[in-house]
């Protein structure tokens, strides 16, 4: 049994792996989608990291999903990952599934629930979406091709974004800016460049994004650093390459998101091998 990051796709799994990978684009902005199928029967390992996006992964058929965190251990079906989920571990059996990929403004469209209601959790699809989320996954199921089981979840997401309303054009600029500069970015700037107060932008930001300004840029920025760790990139190196002050600085944000050190999360891309 493999450890991977979450999602299946951050995590790199090709058929190399004894998986079965299908890719699909999305009529959506902001929505990246793919289905995977553990030919091998390994079995699934996920430690859940921080990442600006939210991951929705819905399981199919004999799908067996338990998440370990700050809740316990808590069985499920199919998740939807926060962008902040907290410490967690995802383990599956026979994993048969389609995962989504939602940035930010897609989320807000779709998700269909207050982003901060989501902050921090890593939650089952059925509690956000009720029998929805069941009929989805019996459609899902009874589809004979990859191409049409993304074509269908993509159709299903398409319905609930137009009947929802849009993220602020301020908020999702603002959003835009902190990926741009990958973090390294001035809250009182980010004001400035949409006309809002400080306190103004804190409050909207955070209702539509689900966290701070300045979470956020941590949130990019740590996701960066990440990246670079588990290829193999030195901590002073990529500390320094990541905009932080020091490896100090790089460590502390490392443990307030993950929940462990820049040393254990560089060597996940060992642990994953």
């Amino acid at each position: 049994m493999r450890t991977q990051q979450v999602g299946l796709t951050r995590g790199g799994r090709d058929a190399d792996d004894g998986w079965e990978v299908a890719h699909g684009g999305s009529s959506l902005e902001g929505v990246v989608m793919a289905g995977f199928r553990d030919r091998a029967a390994a079995g699934l390992d996920m430690r859940v990291l921080p990442q600006p996006a939210v991951i929705v992964v819905i399981g199919l058929r004999e799908t067996r999903l338990a998440v370990d965190g700050s809740g316990g251990h808590r069985p499920m079906t199919s998740l939807v990952a926060s962008m902040t989920p907290g410490p967690a571990r995802i383990r599956g059996e026979r994993v048969e599934c389609v995962e989504v990929r939602l940035t930010p403004r897609a989320a807000y469209t779709v998700l269909g629930v207050a982003p901060h209601e989501l902050h921090g959790s890593v939650t089952s699809l059925e509690d956000l979406w009720g029998p929805q989320a069941l009929r989805l996954v019996a459609r899902l199921a009874d589809t004979g091709s990859w191409a049409e089981r993304l074509a269908l979840t993509d159709a299903f997401l398409t319905e609930r974004a137009a009947a929802a309303p849009a993220m602020s054009p301020e908020v999702a600029g603002v959003w835009d800016t902190i990926v741009a500069r990958r973090g390294r970015v001035r809250i009182t700037d980010l004001a400035a460049s949409c006309g809002w107060s400080r306190k103004r932008l804190w409050s909207r930001f955070g209702a539509q994004i689900g966290l701070t300004p300045k979470r956020a840029a941590m949130l990019v920025r740590f996701d960066h650093a990440a990246r670079a760790l588990t290829s193999g990139g030195s901590i002073g190196d990529v500390a320094l390459a990541c905009g932080y002050a020091d490896q100090s600085h790089l460590h502390r944000d490392v443990l307030a998101l993950a929940g462990f050190t820049p040393s254990a999360l560089a060597a996940m891309n060992t642990s994953a091998g």
